[in-house]
């Protein structure tokens, strides 16, 4: 394990993920769930929340079609999350307190940024109290690669965007699979407590490189 010094920043490039890391937003993601799930007959699945969670819109999407013998388009249900999603963002999503303190003292300092998420750039742009392009030099969304989280191809997308080398990037996630794909890609992790009940925090701490319960007071 390597450490990780958060500041002064001992890292040259920062990689964020945003729901839960940077807002919490599980309870909006969980009743889209269950309006989806209700929509067509079948109860909740709390397991299947989690995995959507880590796999995105499209490969979520096509997870679901083939798990529950779905006669919907793979298009249909991605358009049906945007939809549902936006409508909630739109007024309900603020980072968590201290977050937006930390991004903007690590773009003082020289640090570039990235956020990368699972999340559609639709939502993201539906929101009016969260600017993402203000706070971030690059964002990259899970559609833009060709897997989910549980595999390291968003973190290397965003480091090779933001033309930093792996070796020098941080991830901060507050998911155990995103946690171990940046340390697949070369990179430094960092946990964050989020207050998604379903959070293996344990373990996700154990597997970082940091973890912390919060933004409050990072950058001094």
């Amino acid at each position: 394990m390597t450490t990780v010094r958060l500041w002064p920043p001992s890292f040259s490039a920062a990689i964020f993920d945003f729901d839960g890391t940077l807002a919490e937003t599980w309870h909006l993601w969980r009743r889209v769930d269950e309006i989806f799930f209700s929509s067509r007959g079948l109860e909740f699945d709390e397991d299947a929340s989690v995995m959507l969670a880590t796999l995105g819109f499209a490969a979520g999407a096509q997870w679901c079609v083939e798990r529950y013998r779905l006669k919907d388009e793979v298009s249909d249900i991605v358009d049906e999350w945007n939809r549902l999603g936006a409508a909630l963002y739109e007024t309900e999503v603020r980072l968590r307190p201290g977050a937006e303190g930390y991004l903007r003292a690590l773009r003082a300092a020289g640090i570039p940024l990235a956020l990368a998420t699972t999340n559609d750039p639709h939502v993201l742009g539906a929101m009016r109290h969260v600017d993402v392009c203000d706070l971030f030099d690059e964002v990259v969304c899970g559609r833009e690669v060709a897997r989910g989280k549980d595999h390291p191809d968003i973190y290397l997308e965003a480091a090779r965007r933001l033309g930093a080398r792996p070796e020098g990037c941080a991830v901060f996630e507050d998911i155990l699979a995103g946690t171990l794909s940046a340390h697949r890609a070369g990179m430094r992790a960092v946990a964050v407590r989020s207050e998604d009940p379903r959070q293996p925090w344990g373990e996700l701490a154990r597997e970082a490189d940091a973890a912390i319960e919060g933004w409050e007071g990072l950058a001094g």
